[in-house]
């Protein structure tokens, strides 16, 4: 397991990202003064983005059917909890996007390559003490089945 994303789990058999990008803000308003540089004041954390690009070959690893699986999911409009393999949580997120491209074509259409790319924004505040034990002991039985 690479990661879960709620009950998604990426995985070579499923869907495996190249690369995890992740992008935090913090928020700092300026008020203008006269005579001297703007004054800063630090408002809190902004947002936090994570992108994982990948690459889906069906012949080889993954399915087509994981990206129906995380549009279903983004339908929901709900967050999700996301844990790492490590067992890290990262916190609750929701799927901003999801785009793919697909290429080299079998003689029935369907695609030999899938290059694909989904966007997760966080919104749970940073308070992952608000999940609760109950996803730490899921995240313990997920460990131990794969």
């Amino acid at each position: 397991m690479m990661l879960a994303l709620g009950m998604f789990v990426f995985s070579l058999h499923t869907l495996a990202y190249q690369e995890m990008q992740r992008q935090t803000e913090w928020r700092h308003a300026a008020s203008n003064r006269i005579g001297a540089q703007p004054s800063r004041q630090f408002l809190g954390r902004g947002e936090d983005s994570i992108t994982l690009p990948g690459l889906l070959l069906p012949e080889l690893a993954g399915t087509p059917s994981a990206l129906d699986a995380l549009r279903h999911m983004a339908d929901t409009g709900k967050a999700w909890p996301l844990v790492e393999g490590t067992g890290r949580l990262l916190g609750l997120w929701v799927i901003e996007s999801l785009s793919d491209n697909r290429t080299l074509f079998f003689r029935d259409g369907a695609a030999r390559r899938i290059d694909f790319t989904l966007n997760l924004k966080r919104i749970d505040d940073g308070r992952i003490d608000m999940l609760g034990a109950g996803i730490a002991g899921g995240v313990n039985i997920l460990r131990q089945l794969l």
